[in-house]
């Protein structure tokens, strides 16, 4: 069990963020909960004397005011878990194409920035952790979802590098593949999502992942076992989640 460690959790006004402060806390360990939302953090932080509240913008925030806020609360860390994130979805056929650099931004870019923040307090750990909630979208592709899968798996290459680089300063580091959870971001959805987990069953599984400090922890297996069986069907993925032709002007008029 993890127990009496210094956790910085991003991403934990909602969703897997916060299942996670919320159970950590509930293990003795300190949890630095950090996201944009104030007033659901200091909701939040009600819920146990072992939360402690950050306000930051992983993307308009610099790593050194970043790393200052984190100063003041901690001398040290022992993890982090990066799970703020955003979906939007693209419209090939719309102008705008800039949620592609908004997802990004927080998926990824944020993720750096808050390593990048971290570092320096998880060297000061005897065995400092980094977690990255990534996702399984990133195992095969979906329709409109080229910004979120391609931030996903921009996150966990970056993750896997970073474990290279990091083994010599005996940090571990271990990349979060889940599937669909039941969080505000895919309540907004309108296709079915297989295997749909709550936030707590799915901060279960990576507290048990993190305790093992494993590379990944992929979760559900049915639906990577699923995604596994697509990348042998690419032709036919295609023909079956491509959204039909739309019908000509001339076609559609009276």
């Amino acid at each position: 069990m993890i127990r009496n460690e210094i956790i910085w959790i991003t991403g934990a006004s909602s969703g897997i963020g916060r299942a996670l402060a919320k159970q950590l806390a509930q293990q003795d360990n300190k949890v630095i909960a950090s996201g944009r939302n104030r007033e659901a953090l200091a909701d939040l932080a009600l819920e146990s004397d072992n939360i402690f509240p950050l306000i930051c913008d992983l993307v308009k925030d610099n790593k050194d005011s970043i790393q200052q806020s984190l100063g003041e609360l901690t001398g040290h860390l022992d993890r982090i878990v990066l799970s703020a994130g955003d979906c939007q979805y693209l419209d090939i056929d719309q102008n705008d194409w800039s949620c592609i650099d908004h997802v990004m931004a927080i998926n990824f870019h944020g993720s750096v920035r808050a390593i990048q923040a971290a570092l320096p307090l998880l060297e000061k750990s005897d065995n400092g952790h980094i977690v990255g909630v990534s996702s399984m979208a990133s195992l095969a592709p979906f329709t409109q979802a080229e910004a979120y899968g391609a931030s996903k798996a921009a996150l966990s290459y970056f993750l896997s590098a970073l474990r290279i680089d990091l083994k010599a300063k005996n940090i571990d580091v271990t990349d979060i593949m889940p599937g669909f959870i039941d969080t505000p971001l895919t309540q907004k959805n309108d296709f079915s999502m297989p295997f749909l987990l709550s936030p707590n069953e799915a901060s279960r599984r990576i507290i048990k992942a993190i305790e093992k400090r494993s590379f990944t922890g992929i979760f559900p297996k049915r639906l990577y076992w699923l995604f596994k069986f697509i990348a042998f069907i690419p032709k036919t993925w295609v023909k079956i989640n491509s959204p039909k032709e739309k019908a000509s002007t001339s076609e559609g008029a009276n």
